[in-house]
Formats: structure tokens, C-alpha cells, sequence
């Protein structure tokens, strides 16, 4: 027979481990939904289920996404293992320039050359006042970077890409994103600077938003609770 010792004593230990889960959703107090971050109305299923995923939405032609972008790779730097950074390059209807580049950004993937052209991408447009306008322009720019001009425009034309420029279409329309950059958290909540005093404050709601979906403190509760009852009854045979 259990002593009322023990119950006691592993239910005070459940109880604090609730109260930290509980500590865990409330930390960061200040963030609100409809003010510092909004929920999008159909959440978008993720590629992998076991991360929280951040999904960051682009353009190479943004002056924004390119102030934000050493922001962005110092803050991926620290991410823990259950987080994903995505990048995404959003498409507009009507914005042929934006669809340009995110077949470039595409083509450089299955070309395996995306580290090595994304940062100077970016720098070649604002830094260098280039114009990446055109396939012909960019299949230039990519031959500075060893590929060759076939293979860039065999690949820019191929269905892989088509495939990814039209879920990354889709994905800007599902967002329901009004500009660039923006960030979505677990396909279900996204923020911007607008909304967040400026790029800094952006990503402070992100860890936020990391930290509400990695706790899950309801599921926590239910799992936690089910381990006491396994204990009890492992103490009592």
C-alpha cells in the first residue's frame, strides 16, 4: 500500500513541474495578440512537425529585408535544436520582379550554390546598384559564382523550380502577408517591424512565439499527469 509519504512527496514534485510549464507560457509578458502579432485564420501545416518552424517571407529587392537579413543570421545562430529558420521568397500578383527572383533564389537551391549567392545577392542589388531585373542579368551574376550559363537556365526553366515558386506563392496568399519582411511562427502566427516598434522588437516576438508553441503547456500537463499515475502505480505493486 502506498504511505501517504509518498503521494505527498511526488505530488508536490508534479505540482512544481507544472508551475514551471506554467512560468514558461507566461514568460515575456507584453506580447499580444492583434498588437505585437497576429494569428493567421487557417493555420498552415509544417514540414516537420517535431520543430517549430519560422518561416521567414522576403524579397531581394527590399531594402528592409536587406537591413534585416545580419539581424536575421546573428539571431539563427542561436536558435535551439527544436527550431527551424525557412526562408521563403514572397510572390505577389502583378509583381513580375518578385517572381524573378525567387526563381533565381530556387534555381540557386538545386544548384547548391544558395550560401554562396544569397548575402551577395542582396548586396549586388543595394550595395552595388545593380540591376537583377532579368534572366539574362542573372545568369551573369550566377556565373560570378562558377555557374555555368546552360546550367542556370536549364535548371531557372525546370519543373523543380516551377513547383517551388508556386508554394511559395501560395504560402504568401495563405499567410495573408501585406509586405516584407515578415515573420510566421508555426505556420499559425506572423509578425512585423510595423507591428513590433522596429526589426528588433520583431524578433523578441518570435522567441515569444518559439517559447508559446515549444511548451505546449496544456499537453505538458496531460503527459506530466499520466507519468504520476505510472509512478503510483509502479510504487504500489
Amino acid at each position: 500500500m502506498l504511505s501517504t509519504r509518498f503521494i505527498h512527496r511526488h505530488a508536490q514534485t508534479m505540482l512544481a513541474l507544472f508551475a514551471s510549464f506554467m512560468l514558461i507560457g507566461t514568460s515575456q509578458a507584453g506580447f499580444d495578440e492583434g498588437i505585437e502579432y497576429m494569428s493567421i485564420k487557417q493555420p498552415v501545416a509544417t514540414r516537420n512537425p517535431d520543430k517549430v518552424e519560422v518561416v521567414e517571407m522576403f524579397w531581394y529587392g527590399c531594402p528592409h529585408c536587406y537591413s534585416f537579413e545580419p539581424k536575421l543570421e546573428k539571431w539563427k545562430k542561436s536558435l535551439p535544436d527544436n527550431v527551424e529558420l525557412i526562408r521563403v521568397p514572397a510572390i505577389f500578383p502583378g509583381r513580375p520582379a518578385w517572381e524573378l527572383h525567387a526563381r533565381a533564389y530556387y534555381t540557386a537551391e538545386l544548384l547548391g550554390v544558395l550560401d554562396k549567392i544569397h548575402a551577395p545577392f542582396f548586396d549586388a542589388i543595394h550595395r552595388k546598384r545593380q540591376n537583377l531585373n532579368s534572366k539574362a542579368a542573372l545568369a551573369e551574376f550566377f556565373e560570378k559564382y562558377g555557374v555555368n550559363k546552360n546550367d542556370f537556365n536549364q535548371t531557372m526553366d525546370s519543373f523543380g523550380v516551377q513547383m517551388k515558386v508556386t508554394r511559395a506563392a501560395d504560402l504568401t496568399r495563405r499567410y495573408g502577408i501585406g509586405g516584407v519582411p515578415t515573420l510566421v511562427v508555426n505556420g499559425r502566427y506572423q509578425t512585423h517591424g510595423s507591428l513590433t516598434n522596429g526589426q528588433a522588437g520583431m524578433l523578441n516576438v518570435v522567441d515569444f512565439l518559439i517559447k508559446k508553441e515549444s511548451a505546449k503547456p496544456l499537453a505538458c500537463h496531460r503527459h506530466c499527469g499520466f507519468l504520476l499515475y505510472k509512478g503510483i502505480r509502479a510504487a504500489s505493486r
